[in-house]
């Protein structure tokens, strides 16, 4: 009986070491896939490093390719495209005026009265459409016919009896933000279409003059008077609002920035004379490109991957269509480590299924169990039943992409500054100190839904921009966010061009002889 005892005690002590070295066989593996996954993170973080340094050198390569693009066409990624805008809203313009913003697949009409002193806008009528998708791949006639036709209505519903009574023809700002070849303030031609428009009889004609038949084939006593992109726009509002403002950034789905250039800083346009010795430059800044900026394996395949691979490489870096696709990327990558996330779901590989919006809804969840996070994993991207610590993780690397994102753009923003010797140390030669330059009040007019309404991407990119600026001159920068630029400021620079005005851009624009 008492060896049987011991038997008894021998197996269950063998057994019960044999469960023993599962539980800890299993706790190792499941500490080295969690270390796995970690790993995955640390990569992360170390291939997006934004040090203030590295930022400065991001500052010196944008002001450098600027100069570049501005030297000769083709001589930079950055087209520096000119505006034929020399002057920008002062608060005088007084009036009725109307705008137009196609711009992707809703437009968008407007109608402003302005008083004639600064920040007198007396009312804002702003109506937005949806272009039908079939329309996007038709004629230029037909998508023309549409949007003026509703334009027509909108006038009607807004006029007063008074007004359409009056003689005078409406004028029109007409915002139009696909790439263009602008040949004066109210004309230029198509170069190709983006954003889903595939319209063969538009490309290479001109813009305005196919809006201005389509007005008045409906009756429409109407005239375009300029023709700008929306950052261009977004800069017009600014400057009506506070004199001191020399460029705008647009930062939402994608990107570009715009600024006022003295004109004979524009060498490949030598000769250029303006009645205000200066001209608005359409940088074109998604383009930008330099062996500073922080590049990881997730943007070279989401590049690669692309239907334009190795173009817009900074917007990709920094813009909203695209930094959720880079976090989409590194969950995957988590998943392909670890099955932490468990088995990798048929949403977690389609590309572009995780917006901004999600992104940022996931980075700004402050719930203790991060309830938001979970529901965004499980109905997007089909991840079931994620732990918490993982969840934890899906924070911190949207946390990663954000910040370089946000330091990027501030790097560029302070480029720009640069350029003009606002930064403090007297522009793109650098000839002065800090302590040398004196610095003047510079305001940047800010407008896109990244920077609007993601508070995390906007908190790190005042950081950056002190960083990179210190104190003693950050305190002079002021990023001023702007609603609507892109049609209200097309409206105001339909007023300041007007015919009825004293004097028009196109009186002061022209080439020495």
């Amino acid at each position: 009986m008492g060896r049987l005892a011991v038997g008894v005690a021998v197996g269950v002590a063998v057994a019960t070491c044999a469960v023993a070295g599962v539980v800890v066989g299993r706790r190792l593996r499941s500490r080295r896939k969690w270390r796995r996954v970690v790993g995955v993170l640390r990569e992360l973080e170390d291939s997006c490093e934004t040090p203030v340094g590295r930022l400065k050198q991001v500052v010196d390569a944008m002001a450098v390719e600027m100069h570049a693009g501005l030297a000769s066409e083709g001589g930079s990624k950055l087209k520096m495209l000119l505006t034929f805008v020399d002057r920008l809203p002062t608060g005088s313009e007084i009036g009725t005026y109307y705008a137009l913003d196609l711009g992707g697949t809703n437009f968008r009409v407007l109608r402003v009265q302005l008083g004639g002193t600064r920040s007198s806008i007396l009312s804002k009528d702003v109506k937005r459409q949806r272009i039908p998708e079939h329309l996007m791949t038709s004629t230029s006639e037909d998508l023309f016919d549409f949007i003026t036709s509703k334009l027509k209505q909108f006038v009607e519903q807004e006029e007063t009896v008074s007004e359409a009574a009056q003689s005078r023809t409406r004028e029109l700002g007409f915002t139009f933000s696909f790439p263009v070849k602008q040949i004066s303030i109210r004309s230029g031609f198509l170069i190709r279409w983006n954003k889903g428009f595939a319209i063969e009889d538009m490309i290479g004609c001109e813009i305005v003059e196919r809006l201005q038949g389509a007005l008045m084939k409906k009756g429409l006593d109407m005239w375009a008077t300029v023709l700008v992109n929306d950052t261009v726009g977004i800069l017009a509002l600014g400057h009506y609002y506070d004199a001191d403002t020399v460029a705008a950034v647009k930062i939402g789905t994608g990107t570009n920035a715009c600024y006022m250039e003295r004109a004979d800083a524009i060498i490949k346009c030598q000769g250029l004379l303006t009645s205000s010795g200066g001209m608005v430059v359409n940088m074109e800044w998604g383009n930008f490109w330099s062996s500073h900026l922080p590049r990881t394996t997730y943007d070279i395949d989401m590049d690669l991957e692309s239907p334009n691979p190795n173009d817009q490489g900074f917007e990709k870096m920094i813009s909203g269509m695209y930094l959720g696709d880079i976090v989409r990327r590194v969950i995957l990558r988590m998943c392909e480590e670890s099955d932490i996330f468990g088995p990798v779901s048929s949403k977690l590989l389609t590309p572009f299924v995780l917006e901004m919006p999600l992104m940022a809804a996931m980075h700004e969840d402050e719930s203790p169990d991060l309830k938001e996070v979970a529901a965004i994993l499980r109905e997007t991207l089909e991840i079931q039943d994620v732990p918490l610590k993982a969840r934890r993780l899906v924070v911190k690397v949207c946390d990663v992409v954000t910040r370089r994102a946000a330091r990027l753009a501030a790097a560029g923003i302070v480029g720009i500054l640069k350029k003009i010797g606002r930064d403090g140390t007297g522009g793109i030669t650098g000839s002065r100190s800090k302590s040398d330059a004196k610095m003047r009040r510079t305001v940047v007019a800010v407008e896109g839904s990244l920077y609007t309404s993601y508070m995390m991407f906007r908190e790190y990119l005042h950081e950056a921009l002190n960083e990179i600026l210190g104190e003693d001159v950050a305190q002079h920068v002021v990023l001023r966010t702007t609603e609507d630029g892109s049609c209200v400021g097309a409206a105001l620079l339909a007023a300041l061009h007007s015919s009825s005005s004293s004097s028009s851009s196109s009186d002061g624009l022209h080439r020495r002889q």
